[in-house]
C-alpha cells in the first residue's frame, strides 16, 4: 500500500533520513507498520535536529517537500499566492500516486489537501484532526472551514476523520479516537507514592512556551500556593517565544528558587519528569487531546486545566482532576482543597492513572490496523 501523508508538520533531511517533531513521528511510525511505502507531502525545514526530532523506521519513503505559508498578514497573504500553486500541484500528482490518503489537520496545508481529496472520492482516506473539534468553540475560519468540508459526508468519501471527543451533529466520516504514548508493559512501573510527612508539592508543565499555552498562568499560580505558605515547585519544559517573558518575571518575582525551566527534553526525561511530580498543569486556550495531560496522568499526576476540547471529559468534570477557571482565587482555593486532604489528592491520583492507562500503544496500533484494514 502506498501511504501518503500530508501535513504542515516541518521535515528535516538529514543522515540520508528524515526527521520531524518526535510525537508526530512515532505515531506515523506506527502507521507506516501496514503501509509498504510511504509519501510524505510537507514542508521542509533547514534547521538541525533537537531531542524532540524522531526519524522515521520506515525504509521506503518518498519525500516531496514543499514551502510553508500562512495568511496573518497582507504581506504573507500575498505571498501564499504564488506558492498556493506549486502545492497544489505536487500535492495533486501525490494524491493520483498514493492508495491511502492520510491528511492532518488542522493547518494550512491540510486545509489544501481537505480541497483536493474531494477529486479523490473513491481513494480510502483518513484525516487526523488535532484541534479542538468542538463546534461550537470559537476557531479560526480556517479550521472551520476544515472541519465543514471533512464532516460533510458528500463532499469527502471513504474518509474516516479521527477527532478527539465525542460531540453532537456529526455525519457518518467521523470518529471518536486517542492517542497514547505509552505501553502496557510501562504500566508495571510503579507511581511515586506521596508521603503524609513529606510537604512538597511538585507541579509540572510540559508544552510550548508561548502566549496560548498559558505559562505563565501555571507559575502565577504556584506563586500564589507560595504565597499562601505552601512548600510548593514547578518546573516547566518547552521551548518558545515567552521564554525571556517568563525568565524576567521569575526573577523579578523572587521565583528562581521555586520555579525552574528546563527547556525541551526527550521522552525519557519527560517521564522521569512526571514520574518526580504530583501535579500536571496545562492551563491552554485550546488542545485536541491535550498530550501532558494524559502523560501525566499516566503515571500519577493529578492534572490541573481548562475544560477546552475533551479535556473536561478527560478529567470526568473534575472527578479525577482540576478544571481551572483562570481565576487564581477560585483556583488557587481548589488546589488548597486537595493539599489539605490527602485522601482526596490519592483519591484524584488513583482516578486519573487508572483512565489514561487504558490508551496504551498497543490499542493504538490495534486501532491503526483496523483502520487501514477496513
Amino acid at each position: 500500500m502506498k501511504f501518503l501523508i500530508v501535513t504542515h508538520v516541518p521535515h528535516i533531511v538529514a543522515q540520508n533520513r528524515y526527521f520531524a517533531y518526535a510525537p508526530f513521528v512515532n505515531e506515523m511510525n506506527i502507521w507506516s507498520k501496514y503501509v509498504t511505502e510511504l509519501i510524505i507531502v510537507a514542508p521542509f525545514s533547514s534547521n538541525t535536529i533537537t531531542p524532540i526530532d524522531a526519524a522515521y523506521e520506515q525504509a521506503n519513503i518518498r519525500y516531496i517537500p514543499i514551502e510553508n505559508f500562512d495568511v496573518l498578514s497582507l504581506k504573507n497573504s500575498i505571498l501564499a499566492l504564488s506558492k498556493i500553486p506549486k502545492i497544489l500541484v505536487k500535492m495533486y500528482g501525490a494524491m493520483q500516486k498514493a492508495d491511502h490518503i492520510h491528511l492532518r489537520c488542522p493547518g494550512n496545508i491540510g486545509l489544501l489537501g481537505c480541497i483536493l481529496q474531494m477529486l479523490f472520492p473513491s481513494k480510502l482516506k483518513t484525516a487526523k484532526y488535532a484541534g479542538n473539534w468542538d463546534p461550537d468553540s470559537t476557531q479560526p475560519w480556517t479550521y472551520k472551514l476544515q472541519s465543514w468540508i471533512l464532516n460533510n459526508s458528500f463532499l469527502t468519501r471513504n474518509m474516516q476523520v479521527l477527532v478527539y471527543g465525542e460531540w453532537l451533529r456529526q455525519s457518518k466520516n467521523i470518529k471518536p479516537f486517542f492517542t497514547a504514548t505509552y505501553s502496557d508493559k510501562e504500566k508495571l512501573s510503579l507511581l511515586p507514592v506521596l508521603q503524609k510527612d513529606k510537604f512538597e508539592f511538585q507541579f509540572i508543565f510540559v508544552g510550548a512556551l508561548v502566549k496560548g499555552k498559558n505559562p505563565l498562568y501555571a507559575i502565577q499560580l504556584v506563586e500564589r500556593l507560595l504565597q499562601n505558605g505552601y512548600n510548593v515547585t514547578l518546573t516547566l519544559y518547552g521551548e518558545g517565544v515567552e521564554r525571556v517573558k517568563i525568565e524576567n518575571y521569575i526573577t523579578s518575582k523572587k521565583l528562581t528558587n521555586y520555579i525552574t525551566l528546563e527547556g525541551n527534553k526527550n521522552r525519557e526525561s519527560l517521564k522521569q519528569a512526571y514520574l518526580n511530580s504530583h501535579f500536571v498543569v496545562l492551563p491552554s486556550d485550546s488542545e485536541g487531546w491535550p498530550k501532558a495531560i494524559a502523560e501525566g496522568m499516566f503515571w500519577g499526576c493529578v492534572p490541573i486545566a481548562k475544560p477546552v476540547s475533551c479535556v473536561a471529559s478527560m478529567l470526568d468534570y473534575g472527578d479525577r482532576g482540576v478544571l481551572i477557571e483562570m481565576d487564581l482565587d477560585k483556583d488557587t482555593q481548589a488546589l488548597t482543597n486537595i493539599l489539605h486532604t490527602p485522601k482526596l489528592y490519592f483519591e484524584l491520583r488513583s482516578k486519573a492513572a487508572d483512565w489514561s492507562r487504558q490508551f496504551t500503544l498497543e490499542k493504538f496500533e490495534e486501532e491503526i490496523k483496523n483502520l487501514l484494514h477496513s
